[in-house]
C-alpha cells in the first residue's frame, strides 16, 4: 500500500507516491541512551521542550500552527515556529514570575486554540506539569479535579468564569488564574490576570533551568465510568510510546539530537488536523507529533461539521484525527448533503483513537472518499499507541489490531500470557507511566513488574490468535453478564450500526430478574427513519450475533450523549435503559 507519508521538497511538486508508515501506526522502539540536557543550546535530552526547540532551531521560519476559528471575528491566527516558540517562552515566564514553580501543576481549562497550544509549550518550557481539565466539568466535577490534581494556577476559557468562581472557594491550593478572553460579567471574588497582559508581561526568551527526561506530564481521563484520572509519564516514555519516537518513517531516533536533524533534511508538506478537543490525549499527542515532524498543525475552536470540510479543502489537509463515529458520521453526513464536492484529495489519512469506526459508517466514508486511508488506532493514556487495526477487521471477525512488540494478552491474576484464544487483558511493558496521580490503590492494581520492568494492564479484554494479533473484545468494566454468558457492548453496538436507520447506538446491561442482566439497547436513529421496533432490531442483530448478545430492550432516543471527543457515556445509557425498564408507579 502506497501512503503520502513524510514528504521531501521534490515529492511534493511530484505529488509521487512511496512508501512509509503512517504518522498514526508508529511503531515504538528504546532510546539508545539518556542525555544530560539544558535549555540554553547545550545537549538535548528527550524531553518535550526540548525537542520542539531543537525542531524551532532548524525551520524556525516554517509555519507551525493555524488556528482558524477565532471567536465572533472569523479571523485567522497563523505562528511560524520562532513565533510559537517565542509566544510559549512568555506564558512559561509569565507563570514563573507569579509564583508557580518547576514541578507544580497548572489547569489548561480551555477550548481549543493558540493559547492552549502556547500555555501546554509554555508549562513544558518551564517544567510546569500541565494538566488538562474537561470543559464539560460543572461545578462539582470541577472542584473534584482541581483537588484532585493539587492545581497551583489555572488557565481558563472567559466563557468558564462563573464555573471557575463557583468552584474555586472549594480549592485549597489553587492561587493563580489566567483567563482567555472576557467574561460576560466579573463574578465578586474572582482576580483573574487577562491572557494577553500575562503574554505581554513575560519575556520571550527562552532563559529556562535545563530540564530533564524525568519531568512529567499528565494527562486526566475521564473513560467511560469512575471520576477522572491523572495518569502520570515522564516526558522520555511519553515521547516513544506515544508519540512514536519522533518516527516519521516508522523507525524511531536513536539519539534526541536525530529529531532536528530528520526535520532539517525533510521538508515542509504535511498538514495535520486534529479535531477533537485537545483537552483529550489523542489531539493534544496528534499535535506534538506534528511539530516533532517540523510540521503544520491546524486547529478549530470547536468541531462543527461543515467548517471542518471548508478548512480540508481551503487547508489542504493531509492528515485529520477524530473519535470513532460519533465524528466520522457527521462528516459524511456533510459531504454527502451540504458539503457535496468538497475537494477531499489532499487527505490521506484519517485515524480514529478512542472509538472504532464502524464498518458500516468507514465503507460510507470510503465511498465519498476513496483516496484516504482509515486507520482505526488502538492505545490509551495509559500505554500510548499499541496497534493498528487489520483490514479484515469488522463485524464477523471483530476487532482485530496487530500490535506492537512491547504489547501482550496476560492473565490479570497471573501476569503471563494467555494462551491462544483464551481470554486476558492487554498489557504494555517498557515505556509505561508511572501510575495514577493521587491514587496508589489504582496504581497498585493497574501497574505491575515483571522481569525487571514496569508493566500497565490496560481495561480492554482480548485474545490472541496464531499469529499474534489481538481481537480486542471491549473493556472489562462494561461487559455485561447475562445467564453466564459475557456480552461486550462494543461488538454489539457494531452490529446495531450496521443497520442502515440507525445512526448511533450504546448498549448497557440492565438488571434482570431471570438473567441477572439483560442487554438493552439505546439508540438515536436517523433522521427521517421510520420508528424501529424491537423485533425489527432483533431480527437485525440475529444474523450477526449469537443470540445471547442480541438486545432483549430497546430504547429510542433522541441523541446519544457522549463526551466532545466521542467517547461514550456508558453510565448515562445504563440510567436510561433501567429507567425504561423499570416498571410503571402504580
Amino acid at each position: 500500500m502506497h501512503f503520502k507519508g513524510f514528504l521531501t521538497d521534490s515529492q511534493i511538486s511530484s505529488r509521487e507516491p512511496f512508501t512509509v508508515t503512517p504518522p498514526f501506526a508508529l511503531m515504538t522502539g528504546e532510546p539508545s541512551q539518556r542525555r544530560a540536557g539544558t535549555s540554553s543550546g547545550g545537549t538535548v535530552e528527550y524531553n518535550l521542550a526540548d525537542l520542539f526547540e531543537s525542531v524551532v532551531d532548524v525551520v524556525p521560519d516554517r509555519e507551525a500552527l493555524a488556528y482558524l476559528d477565532i471567536p465572533g471575528t472569523g479571523a485567522e491566527r497563523r505562528l511560524t515556529y520562532a513565533e510559537l516558540d517565542a509566544a510559549a517562552n512568555r506564558i512559561g515566564h509569565h507563570l514563573l514570575d507569579s509564583g508557580v514553580r518547576a514541578g507544580e501543576h497548572v489547569g489548561l481549562h480551555l477550548y481549543n486554540g493558540v493559547e492552549y497550544v502556547q500555555t501546554l509549550l509554555g508549562c513544558l518550557k518551564a517544567r510546569i506539569v500541565p494538566v488538562n481539565v474537561n470543559y464539560r466539568y460543572v461545578e462539582e466535577e470541577l472542584v473534584y479535579i482541581y483537588r484532585d490534581a493539587d492545581l497551583v494556577a489555572l488557565v481558563f476559557d472567559g466563557e468558564f468564569t462563573n464555573r471557575v468562581a463557583a468552584a474555586l472557594p472549594h480549592t485549597e491550593r489553587l492561587r493563580q488564574l489566567v483567563r482567555v478572553g472576557a467574561a460576560e460579567a466579573e463574578p465578586s471574588g474572582l482576580s483573574a490576570v487577562d491572557f494577553a497582559d500575562a503574554e505581554a508581561s513575560g519575556s520571550p526568551a527562552r532563559r529556562f533551568p535545563a530540564r530533564s527526561a524525568d519531568d512529567q506530564f499528565i494527562i486526566y481521563t475521564g473513560g467511560t465510568t469512575g471520576m477522572p484520572k491523572g495518569v502520570m509519564w515522564r516526558q522520555e516514555d511519553l515521547f516513544f510510546s506515544g508519540l512514536g519516537g519522533g518516527a516519521p518513517t516508522g523507525e524511531p531516533v536513536k539519539r534526541p539530537e536525530e529529531l532536528a536533524e530528520r526535520v532539517a533534511a525533510g521538508g515542509a508538506g504535511i498538514t495535520f488536523f486534529p479535531t477533537p478537543p485537545l483537552m483529550h490525549g489523542t489531539s493534544t499527542l496528534t499535535s506534538l507529533i506534528g511539530f516533532n515532524f517540523g510540521q503544520r498543525v491546524v486547529l478549530h475552536r470547536k468541531f462543527v461539521p461543515e467548517e471542518v470540510l471548508r478548512t480540508v479543502e481551503r487547508e489542504k489537509v493531509n492528515a485529520m484525527s477524530l473519535v470513532g463515529d460519533a465524528m466520522l458520521r457527521p462528516l459524511i453526513d456533510a459531504l454527502a448533503g451540504p458539503m457535496m464536492g468538497t475537494d477531499m484529495s489532499s487527505v490521506f489519512s484519517v485515524s480514529s483513537s478512542g472509538a472504532i469506526m464502524s464498518d458500516t459508517v468507514s465503507r460510507q466514508f470510503r465511498a465519498l472518499v476513496p483516496n484516504a486511508m482509515l486507520l482505526n488506532n488502538f492505545g490509551s493514556s495509559e500505554s500510548g499507541f499499541n496497534g493498528t487495526a487489520t483490514e479484515d477487521s469488522g463485524p464477523e471477525r471483530g476487532f482485530r489490531v496487530r500490535v506492537n512488540s512491547r504489547t501482550q494478552v496476560v492473565d490479570p491474576a497471573t501476569h503471563e500470557p494467555v494462551a491462544v484464544g483464551e481470554v486476558g487483558r492487554v498489557a504494555q511493558c517498557g515505556h509505561v507511566p508511572l501510575g495514577y496521580y493521587n491514587d496508589p490503590r489504582k496504581t497498585a492494581e493497574t501497574f505491575f513488574e515483571k522481569d525487571g520492568e514496569r508493566w500497565v494492564l490496560l481495561g480492554d479484554m482480548a485474545t490472541v490468535d496464531e499469529e499474534g494479533v489481538v481481537t480486542v473484545l471491549g473493556r472489562g468494566s462494561q461487559c455485561i453478564n447475562t445467564g453466564g454468558e459475557k456480552v461486550y457492548p462494543e461488538e454489539v453496538e457494531q452490529a446495531l450500526k450496521a443497520h442502515p436507520d440507525v445512526y448511533d447506538a450504546l448498549v448497557a446491561g440492565v438488571p434482570d430478574a431471570r438473567w441477572g442482566h439483560h442487554v438493552a439497547a439505546v439508540v438515536q436513529l436517523r433522521a427521517g427513519a421510520v420508528r424501529m421496533s424491537l423485533d425489527d432490531l432483533q431480527t437485525h442483530c440475529r444474523a450477526r450475533l449469537a443470540g445471547y448478545k442480541v438486545p432483549r430492550q430497546l430504547v429510542i432516543a433522541e441523541s446519544i450523549r457522549r463526551s466532545p471527543s466521542g467517547k461514550a457515556d456508558y453510565r448515562w445509557a445504563q440510567k436510561v435503559a433501567a429507567v425504561a425498564a423499570a416498571p410503571a408507579d402504580g
